[in-house]
């Protein structure tokens, strides 16, 4: 199930997407909700992020040719950073690039969507936990990431963290292709094979140190390829099984 939140009108809905149609569900799927009998045209909804989290969890060098490429080893443990939730925009809204960076770049990155509270979770336990899977892009001011002494403001801009365009429910995370385009060429290509850690790994990890809540997102890192944004890119990272998240560079 495609699982997106939407506005109609100047109402905001959670549905699930049929083709080219919305079925709307009676509250949060999140929180239970069932589907509902209405049934609107998806070219009539305009979709926003598919999830209003409390916290954006993201995991560093997850992947050994992208720690290689930004001269990093690969850490011993995953390494977990936020991202504010003033970050989030969904696709198709512009990432705006700020002033105070002259190196803004893209990270295509497979994002885990939490289903119910989690604290100290098994690796077994792990998939009991995900409510569904949606795509990221960890956008990052990588000149300022090296000059600051940590990474929060590089990550943290407004509109560095485009999330959707939905949260697929139905999905296996092994084997699966990453890509990232701008304008059309591709610049990350990879699978999620080549994470270090596996998803189960990092929501077990992730929840013996903070509790994770329902809709918290756990980004899980970015191949190799991060590339340089600039203002009218158009910019596009896929996941295969999920779909294509889209956004235009200001």
């Amino acid at each position: 199930m495609k699982v997106v939140r939407f506005l109609h009108g100047d109402q905001e809905h959670f549905g699930a997407v049929d083709s080219q149609q919305v079925r709307v569900f009676e509250g949060s799927p999140l929180e239970g909700a069932p589907l509902g009998d209405q049934v609107l045209e998806l070219s009539d909804c305009k979709l926003l992020a598919p999830v209003k989290p409390s916290k954006a969890i993201c995991i560093g060098m997850n992947y050994a040719a992208h720690a290689a490429e930004i001269s990093q080893s690969v850490p011993d443990e995953p390494l977990m950073f936020f991202k504010p939730i003033s970050a989030i925009i969904g696709s198709g809204e512009a990432i705006v690039l700020p002033h105070q960076s002259n190196q803004v770049e893209l990270e295509a990155e497979l994002t885990v969507v939490i289903g119910k509270t989690a604290k100290n979770v098994t690796v077994e336990q792990a998939k009991d936990y995900i409510f569904g899977y949606t795509i990221a892009n960890d956008v990052t001011a990588r000149d300022l990431q090296f000059s600051d002494l940590q990474w929060a403001r590089s990550k943290g801009f407004d509109t560095f963290c485009p999330l959707g365009p939905w949260i697929e429910t139905d999905f296996d995370s092994a084997n699966k292709q990453v890509a990232s385009r701008i304008n059309g060429e591709v610049r990350q290509s990879a699978t999620t094979n080549d994470m270090t850690f596996n998803v189960e790994k990092l929501v077990s990890y992730v929840s013996e140190n903070v509790t994770l809540f329902p809709g918290d997102i756990i980004l899980t890192g970015s191949p190799a390829g991060i590339s340089k944004i600039t203002k009218g890119d158009f910019v596009e990272c896929e996941i295969e099984g999920i779909g294509v998240l889209s956004n235009p560079v200001a």
